[in-house]
């Protein structure tokens, strides 16, 4: 049996809550909420490292960001470190790259050596630095500019359908990672801006973070909610494209983001944070090995996705990955799964979050500076949230008396994780523990 093709699209700065599945009732998913409900949809879906350019490394390599040393923005990937493109080239597979990659030394072009392995090229390093929602400009793989016509999201689009197209025939099956910058912000306006013939949603459903904390949302979600039902109506085109060329049976595809977005709301900008709205992101995937999977409950990661694609492919997944398959859980099967997901913090501050079902733990590196030291020896804790009574973290039980063994137990698993994650051993400074109202937990309840 001949191995599948694979397509990633891949969306900026996402919420998981933008979608029908995750609970957004403003309709504008119904292409991602069918592939869904029809495929794979991971529910608690996490980025290890809630900024771009180190999410992005993550996810290429399916080791922690401190591990390829990409900590931060403005760190190109080691030549050293192995992407999946190097993996599915090893494979027998043409490999492509369209859009954003945020992996390189310079701000515009990616010099070869710079691309993670991608045969085939046609993006910009930060595209937000090369193009404008109606001026879109990417590199070739001769680093020649070349003008795409129509809004970003349609000219990525269109550039992917002539790509897939062209491989409709061949005998090599392909690997395509459409990457765009849409629903992130153009940097150069810091405004949110919906494509003009689309328009921004009029009434936009208010999460109920953003509702309470005010931000920006109330400025910027209506265009930024006209932006993903604009990249949910470029996938429907993806998923057509298939249909029509008879390619759906033999295609596995992917739709993720690579972190979420708070609006102004937990710092002075949109992520680098330990809340659902920066490290919560939507994930689905669908066809072969991946239909009818159904809901993977369990908490899946992006250091998830190389060795989930890798191993859906029959192609072997190297010891030296930090995730893990998620095939063993498809269909509602029992399998060995990590009990949380580690969260690595930069830029804003130097923190590192652990989320379980239940509890949300974060702590932080007071006396370090978060863009030049990637680590610590010595944390303090933060933020410690329920996210079975309250899902949208607007109460930190941090000096919670009755929550005192929680923290113990969580900076125990968060220590012990990062280590495992390759981090040295560390030491947690505790939050002074007061007795607030009627505040219980039960035995049992502290590494849920």
């Amino acid at each position: 049996m001949s191995r599948p093709n694979v397509i990633v699209f891949f969306t900026d700065q996402q919420r998981f809550d933008t979608t029908g599945m995750g609970g957004n009732p403003c309709g504008l998913t119904a292409n991602f909420d069918r592939m869904a409900s029809a495929g794979t949809y991971a529910s608690i879906a996490v980025t290890p490292q809630p900024v771009c350019g180190p999410a992005r490394a993550a996810l290429q390599t399916g080791k922690y960001a401190t591990c390829t040393g990409n900590y931060r923005n403005a760190i190109p990937l080691g030549s050293n470190q192995k992407t999946m493109a190097h993996h599915f080239n090893e494979a027998g597979y043409d490999t492509a790259y369209i859009g954003k990659w945020h992996l390189a030394s310079g701000r515009r072009e990616v010099a070869g050596e710079e691309r993670g392995g991608y045969q085939w090229w046609l993006g910009a390093n930060a595209l937000e630095a090369t193009s404008r929602p109606y001026d879109t400009v990417v590199f070739d793989n001769e680093n020649r500019p070349v003008k795409l016509p129509g809004h970003r999201i349609d000219a990525l689009t269109d550039a992917a359908i002539r790509y897939i197209n062209g491989h409709q025939n061949q005998e090599k099956p392909f690997f395509l990672f459409l990457s765009f910058l849409e629903p992130h912000f153009q940097n150069c306006f810091d405004d949110f801006e919906a494509p003009h013939s689309g328009a921004a949603v009029k009434q936009p459903y208010m999460p109920p973070d953003l509702g309470a904390l005010g931000g920006t949302s109330w400025q910027h979600l209506g265009g930024y909610y006209g932006m993903v039902k604009r990249l949910d109506e470029a996938f429907g085109r993806i998923m057509d494209v298939l249909e029509s060329l008879y390619m759906t049976d033999n295609t596995i595809v992917l739709f993720t983001s690579d972190h979420g977005c708070h609006f102004k709301t937990r710092n002075e900008e949109y992520k680098r944070s330990c809340h659902e709205s920066s490290v919560r992101i939507p994930m689905a995937f669908y066809g072969p090995g991946f239909s009818g999977g159904g809901n993977v409950k369990e908490i899946v990661s992006l250091l998830d996705v190389a060795p989930t694609l890798l191993n859906a492919c029959g192609i072997t997944v190297p010891d030296d990955m930090q995730g893990h398959s998620i095939l063993p859980l498809l269909g509602g099967k029992k399998a060995r799964w990590p009990e949380a997901a580690l969260i690595q913090i930069s830029e804003a501050e130097l923190g590192r979050a652990i989320r379980t079902k239940r509890w949300k733990y974060s702590v932080r590196a007071l006396d370090k500076d978060p863009v030049r030291d990637s680590s610590s020896d010595v944390y303090t804790e933060m933020y410690l949230y329920d996210l079975e009574h309250d899902p949208y973290e607007l109460n930190n039980l941090i000096h919670s008396k009755a929550h005192e063994n929680v923290c113990r137990v969580l900076g125990q698993k968060l220590s012990r994780m990062m280590k495992e994650a390759g981090e040295e051993e560390i030491s947690i400074h505790p939050q002074e523990k007061v007795v607030i109202g009627q505040l219980t937990v039960f035995d049992g309840e502290e590494g849920l």
